[in-house]
């Protein structure tokens, strides 16, 4: 938006349009917009927050739920891939996890498994690197 205010006058000028109608309409426009996408945001981060809560809560205090959450959570993303067909990449499926609303929390929740193991435990975790 900031471009077509800037080249805004110009334009303007040449197809006879006042300026001060132009401008204030512009700015309606960027206020109603900025509204909208502003109530959008926090709808959706409201829906979430009492999972991510959960999950940021999760206490890690047994060695075998620990184990079960290093084996379950994948240190990479299992999607991203090349797809071959005859020794040529025909195309590349970029990593998706990021797509997960929840990915953070979820490799958080890996990661404080992980520490619990290596600190706590004392157990050697490069199995699950």
């Amino acid at each position: 938006m900031k471009v077509f205010r800037n080249t805004g006058k110009k334009i303007f000028f040449a197809s006879w349009v006042s300026l001060d109608r132009a401008e204030v309409n512009d700015e309606a426009n960027d206020k109603s917009f900025a509204q909208q996408n502003q109530t959008f945001n926090r709808a959706r981060r409201d829906v979430l927050k009492p999972l991510r809560n959960w999950i940021d809560n999760i206490q890690i205090r047994d060695r075998t739920f620990a184990h079960q959450l290093c084996k379950s959570i994948p240190a990479q993303c299992p999607f991203e891939r090349d797809v071959n067909l005859f020794g040529k990449t025909l195309f590349h499926i970029p990593p998706m996890c990021k797509l997960n609303p929840l990915y953070d929390e979820v490799v958080g929740l890996r990661f404080r498994a992980l520490c619990y193991l290596a600190d706590d435990c004392g157990e050697d975790i490069s199995q699950y690197c």
